[in-house]
């Protein structure tokens, strides 16, 4: 992917900038009431309001260009609609939380921008406290100065952080099977919304705790989720996350949308760079700019080794993704509708782990009123969830006769 990075922190800001002030750690929980981008194309004004001060720091992102402003965790509790349109230099923005703990808002520019002035003013009389933004034009080559510099920085920081991290807690040996289940999206990144506002990101995280619990309470499985609240993780987390537990399956569950709401059904997507149509390359692009809508730095991995082990690992693990893929199908089909092509195959970053069998099961889609009205009801998705943890079981039950010489290999699947 295109590499897009950002400018100047808070305290990089011009001098005449008010500096961030800091919230009392006693105070009561930081509330976000309303927000609202003001002024034209040459000085535009993002203001929110707030219960209390606090701390952000402001930065811009490029390929789209976006300011991005983050906060200790803010409670959003904005009018509904807030975001969808602006002003001037800003086309939109979101919010949401990006990690635990941390909350951030990201505007959709027109145009490349210098942040002229960023700082929160306390309470004063009737007036809530108000974070506020002002950014004005500048060229496309200041712009692109301001990402190099802040490049530099955030690759320092990374180095630092990873010198000090601790090391990773060694994996059990008891003999169960490692299961990562990852709820798309989360935090600041909903993903598909449907018309009468049901969000994926809270769809498919309550269908991934039933899953979640189904296969823990089975004693076969050592079960983890990439997250198990309302809170981003970047899809290259997601990944990281299923490696670093040495994952046997990697399950990422979505909820989508698409243009026309005759368009139904769920589907079962595993890797391949070539997309097996237009459609499943258009979804796999949506799924791929979660990055982007959350204001995540996108880099290009350049440390990824290449020779014939990796491979040969790559090829092994897509053959038992598709081989998982078919069985869910043939699970799945006596009690979930499908989309006339049930498998299919696109280019999904989250499915890029070299070693881990992973696939990407659509639920339906929330864009569907037939659909959405499933994908809602507990019962469907208590005996949807059932029917996918069968089809686990079955999945695995095939990996071990292979290993056993009992079945044909998974690349010779028809």
């Amino acid at each position: 992917m295109a590499t897009a990075c950002a400018v100047a922190l808070l305290s990089a800001a011009p001098a005449n900038s008010a500096p961030a002030i800091t919230a009392d750690p006693a105070a009561s929980e930081v509330v976000a009431h309303d927000a609202r981008i003001v002024g034209d194309d040459q000085r535009t004004r993002f203001v929110m309001d707030l219960s209390e001060a606090t701390d952000v720091s402001v930065f811009v992102l490029d390929e789209p260009d976006r300011v991005v402003i983050d906060l200790p965790r803010v409670r959003f509790a904005l009018p509904d609609g807030a975001g969808a349109s602006g002003k001037g230099l800003a086309s939109a923005f979101r919010y949401g939380m990006i990690s635990a703990g941390k909350s951030r808002i990201v505007l959709d520019l027109t145009a490349p921008v210098s942040v002229d002035k960023s700082f929160v003013l306390p309470p004063a009389g009737d007036q809530p406290a108000k974070l506020v933004v002002d950014m004005v034009p500048t060229t496309r080559e200041a712009f692109a100065d301001a990402v190099r510099t802040y490049r530099s920085a955030e690759k320092a920081a990374v180095a630092a952080q990873e010198a000090t991290a601790p090391a990773a807690p060694a994996q059990a040996s008891d003999g169960r099977l490692r299961i990562v289940i990852d709820p798309g999206h989360g935090g600041i990144d909903s993903g598909a919304i449907a018309k009468s506002g049901t969000m994926e990101k809270d769809i498919v995280l309550s269908f991934a705790e039933i899953l979640e619990a189904k296969l823990a309470a089975d004693g076969r499985y050592d079960v983890s989720m990439t997250r198990s609240d309302d809170t981003f993780v970047s899809l290259g987390g997601r990944v990281a996350f299923a490696r670093a537990r040495r994952a046997d399956l990697f399950v990422s569950i979505h909820a989508d949308s698409f243009w026309g709401g005759d368009v139904r059904g769920a589907t079962i997507y595993t890797l391949s760079e070539k997309a097996s149509d237009r459609m499943a390359a258009q979804i796999a692009e949506s799924e791929n700019k979660s990055d982007i809508l959350a204001g995540v730095a996108i880099t290009e991995d350049t440390n990824e080794v290449s020779d014939i082990l990796i491979d040969l690992a790559r090829r092994e693990t897509k053959n038992f993704a598709v081989v998982f893929a078919r069985n869910m199908i043939k699970e799945l089909g006596p009690k979930v509708h499908f989309f006339k092509h049930a498998h299919q195959q696109a280019g999904f970053v989250v499915l890029k782990a070299p070693d881990v069998p992973s696939a990407l099961v659509e639920l339906g889609y929330l864009s569907n009123p037939d659909d959405e009205k499933l994908l809602k009801s507990t019962e469907w998705q208590q005996s949807t969830a059932t029917a996918m943890k069968q089809a686990i079981d079955s999945y695995f039950r095939m990996r071990v006769a292979q290993s056993t010489g009992s079945i044909t290999p998974a690349a010779s699947t028809p």
